[in-house]
């Protein structure tokens, strides 16, 4: 819980909750942290304020200094957190107003993802193989941590720990991965060789897309 939050639960004024907060510190009995966020004054101007987050055992110590009649509040508040925290982050509204302005955000979030989600499907029936260096640009995800991911999900491997990446059998037969042959002559030796390389198929960048983490 947060320093505004408990101004508003004990109806006193911020920086008035801030100046018991700090006494508090003074005498060693609770360890907030403190945050600098940014708001509005009065006047719509831009701000930044210094904004105090404290563990549940810390708030009670603050509100008994402030306002011991609100200590009931307090365990109500800190009662819906656990329970927000319990269902994923996801706040039950408390009033008609809370429930429409969830309608709102939850309609426009849909409306920002439906053009994400339809280039990943175009991705799905797009045509042509892909290696790393190219599909990593057209996922807007860097190689490196690609090929890390490719690895470390069980999707890539290399062979002994070195060498080239190759395709798990199951990502092949899933249609994700495939590896791309390219015959060659050995400078050195003269032998005709065939080196293997790994490509993302469109099946493979479009569940890509929609799994690699931000």
């Amino acid at each position: 819980m947060n320093s505004r939050e408990i101004a508003e639960l004990v109806e006193k004024r911020h920086d008035s909750v801030k100046r018991t907060i700090d006494m508090l510190v003074g005498k060693e009995l609770i360890q907030p942290q403190s945050v600098d966020e940014q708001d509005t004054d009065t006047m719509g101007r831009k701000r930044t304020t210094s904004v105090y987050y404290l563990e549940k055992r810390d708030s009670f110590v603050v509100v008994a200094q402030l306002s011991p009649e609100f200590t009931a509040r307090l365990v109500d508040r800190w009662q819906e957190l656990e329970a927000e925290k319990a269902n994923g982050g996801f706040r039950i509204p408390r009033t008609i107003g809370e429930a429409l302005r969830l309608a709102a955000d939850q309609a426009e979030q849909i409306s920002e993802m439906q053009p994400k989600a339809l280039a990943y499907d175009r991705l799905d029936t797009a045509d042509g193989n892909l290696t790393l260096r190219p599909a990593s640009k057209v996922l807007g995800y860097p190689e490196r941590k690609l090929s890390q991911w490719l690895q470390s999900n069980r999707w890539a491997f290399r062979q002994s720990g070195k060498g080239p990446l190759q395709a798990h059998v199951d990502k092949r037969n899933a249609g994700c991965l495939d590896h791309k042959l390219h015959n060659y002559t050995d400078e050195r030796t003269g032998e005709d060789k065939v080196s293997v390389t790994l490509v993302i198929t469109p099946k493979g960048l479009a569940k890509l897309a929609k799994v690699l983490p931000l």
